[in-house]
């Protein structure tokens, strides 16, 4: 191997592992100041693949500029200028938080303010620097480099959630990071020094070759790769919003994303169009009729397993068809690489950024679904009748499965509403006791219900039923006195059922969407006789904005589907909720979970902080609407926790020797991970 290639091979190799390594460590760094939701990484995504895509129009304009003498001074300009703002600023800080009104233009005006110019000189690396290796070698395009750059984005992928987030804090992430972003810049300033430069004449711009690519081919070029990031940002939105918004479960469809790319461009002989096609549809059908029955959930180990196997095997099947079209001249490289990013783009911001505000429920997997079964009937057109009608099959099948969801999601259905923050929806059915029940549902997960039966209407039910542990908090924190009752998360306002009238209950929630429903289509708030406010926003930013609210019980309750806002659970947050509570004042972290178990983790956040934790757990109880319920109970004192109804039904909790205490500079969910509950 030569100098010239080795020098060319690692520099686009850092640049795509840096590209990939600040995705995660950016995302993560929003999370706190927008509520913690599943959401925040797909805008994040949809962010990255727009910036990439005009890393790629950068880098095309560079390779196909008039004024070539002062092109090479153009990029090594920009690349000062990065380097300058990455030195001169810190990437997020508290103030992002003005924003959360509109979150999407936040994250978008954040990231681009912070790492937006680097992040866009790393994303055009790969066909920028092909371009100068192909010049200065000759030869046909070294697509071979652009496989190169996927390992190195692959493997920033897996270092992320198993080697750099539990090992290192985000502080020393983001000084690493700039050190590695220094020497690339370093080694993308020697090369742009010594690469040739073209005459006018000589400039890919004057080719029109015969073998240009049809227009159909173009076409092909950006909805193929439209369809895989299609895929890919609906199967991380499913697993996110079920489980947790972290970086493990973003990472894991972008590496079987990018695995496609390695595959497709470094080892195009691996793939056969029959055994793929063949397992793809089998795939696509059963996930298409899975997630069209709302009432039944796969364990999530099985369903991680199964989704990734679909994302990978629909987003080979894409890339790999869009390489076979590649085009044979040298100055529609930038263009393939153009429309490849533009169909990435396309995909990510549909998912991400219009499906939300198209539709009032979430049927993302199942068009997305639909849309690579559609593209596959194009693709296989002229392998014979065969292929389009299994294809044709396929599609009216996957289309007729959306349908269903639409069917199931309505069934009962009295409202239904989307937006940033997730999908809710309300459903009315025959209770227990055959009066009206009425439900609240994030996605799939139920929020709270309520009984309308004669005498049940201000039940508690869910994981809030009078034996629960916020219950027995409200019960007997205050010995017959005025309570002031705190409350991180509104559902359905289950918890104003304990109010009295000389009681004052204020609650904290991010989705302006939850009010109205719990306002209007639930009486748990108006049946109150408390005094009731409500702080609109992410609650640690309202909180620390509030002087001391000295409340009695502070119930910490919020969740985005099944998901937990982590920075919620950290020492810091402890600081905080312990500066709003009265003396002896009890913390009640609700940690019902079917894949999480955070208890371990409150108490060693708890013993950090100084205290004491009390784990109760209560039964399900059919008759009344109440859920087996988790809730850890914090306070400072130890007289709460030795009072005889308390010490008879709470426990100790475990915490063994694997976790370390989450801050707001670090937390790792691996540790309390269980993919095996169901």
């Amino acid at each position: 191997m030569s100098a010239t290639r080795l020098l060319y091979g690692i520099t686009i190799f850092l640049g795509a592992f840096l590209l990939f390594l600040v995705e995660p460590m950016a995302a993560k760094q929003l999370l706190p100041v927008l509520g913690g939701s599943s959401a925040v990484w797909l805008t994040c995504l949809v962010f990255f693949q727009v910036t990439l895509l005009l890393g790629y129009l950068y880098a095309h304009w560079i390779t196909r500029c008039r004024a070539t003498s002062w092109r090479r001074h153009v990029y090594l300009v920009t690349l000062a200028a990065a380097v300058i703002l990455l030195v001169a600023q810190r990437f997020v800080h508290g103030e992002v938080s003005r924003g959360i009104d509109n979150p999407v233009a936040t994250i978008f005006t954040t990231l681009a303010f912070t790492i937006g110019l680097p992040f866009l000189l790393l994303g055009a690396t790969s066909p920028l620097l092909q371009m100068w290796f192909q010049r200065a070698e000759g030869g046909p395009i070294p697509y071979r480099l652009f496989a190169l750059s996927n390992v190195g984005s692959l493997l920033a992928l897996i270092a992320y959630p198993f080697v750099v987030e539990p090992n290192v804090t985000l502080k020393h992430q983001r000084a690493l990071w700039s050190v590695g972003f220094l020497v690339y810049a370093s080694l993308c300033a020697m090369l742009a020094r010594q690469v040739r430069v073209v005459p006018a004449e000589g400039l890919p711009t004057e080719t029109v070759a015969e073998t240009a690519a049809p227009g159909w081919a173009r076409w092909l070029w950006f909805l193929l790769p439209m369809a895989a990031a299609m895929q890919l940002s609906a199967v991380t939105s499913h697993l996110t919003v079920n489980i947790a918004a972290i970086p493990l479960l973003w990472m894991l469809p972008l590496a079987a994303y990018l695995l496609t790319f390695i595959v497709a461009f470094e080892f195009p002989a691996l793939y056969r169009r029959g055994i793929v096609v063949r397992l793809l549809v089998v795939m696509l059908a059963s996930l298409g009729y899975a997630i069209s029955k709302t009432d039944v959930s796969l364990p999530i180990g099985v369903a991680i397993v199964f989704f990734l196997a679909e994302c990978f095997l629909a987003g080979l099947f894409c890339h790999a068809e869009a390489f076979s079209l590649r085009p044979e001249d040298t100055a529609e490289t930038t263009v393939f690489y153009l429309l490849i990013a533009a169909g990435g783009a396309a995909g990510t911001f549909f998912i991400g950024v219009l499906s939300p505000m198209i539709f009032s429920a979430n049927y993302d997997l199942a068009l997305s679904f639909f849309v690579t079964a559609a593209l596959a009937i194009v693709v296989t057109w002229n392998d014979g009748w065969a292929q389009r009608l299994l294809w044709s099959t396929a599609t009216g099948l996957l289309l007729f499965f959306a349908f269903m969801l639409h069917t199931a999601y309505a069934r009962e259905a009295i409202l239904e509403v989307r937006n940033f923050y997730g999908s809710l929806r309300v459903k009315e059915m025959t209770g227990p006791h055959g009066g009206t029940e009425r439900m609240l549902l994030n996605g799939t997960i139920q929020h709270g219900t309520q009984l309308f039966a004669a005498g049940l209407m201000r039940t508690p039910t869910t994981y809030y039923a009078d034996d629960s542990g916020i219950g027995l908090a409200l019960r007997y924190c205050c010995e017959g006195r005025p309570r002031n009752i705190g409350v991180i998360g509104l559902g359905t306002g289950t918890i104003a059922t304990y109010g009295t009238a000389d009681d004052r209950i204020r609650f904290y929630e991010i989705n302006p969407l939850v009010r109205p429903i719990a306002q209007n289509l639930f009486t748990y708030l108006r049946d109150s006789p408390a005094q009731i406010s409500f702080a609109d926003g992410d609650a640690r930013t309202s909180l620390t904005r509030e002087s001391p609210q000295h409340f009695d019980v502070l119930a910490v309750d919020a969740f985005s589907g099944d998901a937990i806002p982590l920075h919620l659970l950290t020492v810091e947050a402890i600081a905080l909720y312990k500066r709003h509570l009265a003396p002896g004042g009890i913390l009640a972290f609700h940690v019902s979970n079917q894949y999480l178990n955070l208890a371990p983790e409150i108490a060693q956040v708890a013993k950090a902080s100084g205290m004491q934790t009390s784990l109760i757990e209560s039964h399900p109880d059919d008759s009344l609407g109440a859920y087996r319920a988790t809730w850890v109970l914090l306070s400072a004192s130890s007289a709460f926790f030795e009072r005889p109804e308390i010490a008879s039904v709470g426990s100790a909790i475990t915490t063994g020797t694997h976790l370390r205490v989450w801050t707001d500079d670090y937390s790792s969910i691996l540790p309390v991970l269980q993919l095996s509950h169901h």
